[in-house]
This record gives C-alpha cells, structure tokens and sequence, in this order.
C-alpha cells in the first residue's frame, strides 16, 4: 500500500472517531438529561405527599395554638404559592420557603407541652420528618445528576452537542437554610 492509501485510512479513522465521540456525547447527555428529570419528578412527588401532611398538621395545630394563627396563615400561603407556581424556578423557591414555614411552625409548636404530647402531633411531625429526609435524598441525588450533567455540557465535545441539541446547564436544587428544627432530636425532660 502507498502512502496516499494509509493517509486515506488514518484520515478515516479520525472521522470516525470524531464521529464516535459525537454519538457518545450525545447518548451521554441524552441518559443524563433523562435522569435529570427523573429525579426531579422523585422530588416533585414526594413534595405532593407533603403538601398533602400540611392541611392535616395545620388542624391539629389550630386547637393548640389558635393565638398564633399568623404563623399558620403563613403556612397555608406558602403551601399555595408552592402549588400553584408556574415553572420550576419558582416551585424550587416556593419550596424553600414552606420548608421555612413549616420549620417555623414546628419551632412554635415546641413551646406548647400538651401539643407535643398530642399522638396527633407526634403522627404529623414523624410523617413529615420522614418525608422530608426523602426530599433530602432526591434533592441529592438530582443535584449529583445535575452536576454530572453540567460537567459533560461544559467539556469537548459535550458542548458542541448540548447546543446543537437544546441542552443547557441546569441549577442546583437548593433549600437554602437547612431545616434545623426537624431535624433536632426530641428532648426528654424529667
């Protein structure tokens, strides 16, 4: 073979790897931006389940803390906003301030004896304590996704694929203050 043979093979094999690497970014981002919005629906069904808590613990709360009801309000608003936002920027803010919300009712409800004893009481937080470490859970999980997504949308030849098919860098899904009050230990006191 000549030398315009072998420049002809090594020429192909270059485009086919080149066109290798093409095909496999974009399987590569395809999978991830599929497990992006599978862990983000994870998170959005397990936030229904604890909107559906919410109406539930606010009625055990109404009997014992009727004289803070601003507090609740707050609460139900939050619960409203969060359903009923238009996109997912403003659901994952709408989120963040229920779980403010809530964190806030729960730090009230701990100042009242007969409420914390309530099996009621106890039902609601234990039921939204679980919830919520689920929420954690799917919250890590899609930001590893997302960070994972994001890496391969910002390298060669990730990023040449990603603006040929529509893919763009995804936000982190931050709660921003930690949920501090749901996640302390019960006290015990004799």
């Amino acid at each position: 073979m000549d030398y315009v043979g072998y420049g002809i093979l090594g020429l192909l094999g270059i485009v086919g790897f080149v066109l290798y690497r093409l095909y496999s970014s974009h399987n590569i981002l395809m999978a991830l931006d599929e497990r992006c919005k599978t862990a983000f629906s994870d998170i959005d069904s397990l936030l229904k389940h604890r909107h559906s808590l919410i109406p539930g613990l606010l009625e055990t709360l109404k009997g014992y803390v009727g004289h803070e009801m601003g507090v609740l309000d707050k609460v139900s608003q939050a619960q409203s906003d969060a359903l009923n936002a238009a996109n997912k920027e403003e659901k994952i803010h709408a989120e963040v301030l229920l779980s403010q919300s809530l964190n806030s009712v729960l730090s009230i409800a701990e100042n009242y004896d007969q409420l914390k004893a309530s099996s009621h009481f106890q039902h609601f937080r234990t039921d939204l304590l679980e919830v919520e470490n689920r929420i954690t859970a799917s919250r890590r999980f899609y930001n590893l996704t997302v960070a994972e997504l994001n890496s391969n949308i910002r390298q060669f030849p990730g990023s040449m694929v990603a603006s040929k098919s529509g893919l763009e860098i995804r936000k982190a899904y931050e709660l921003g203050a930690e949920r501090m009050i749901m996640d302390e230990p019960v006290s015990i006191k004799f």
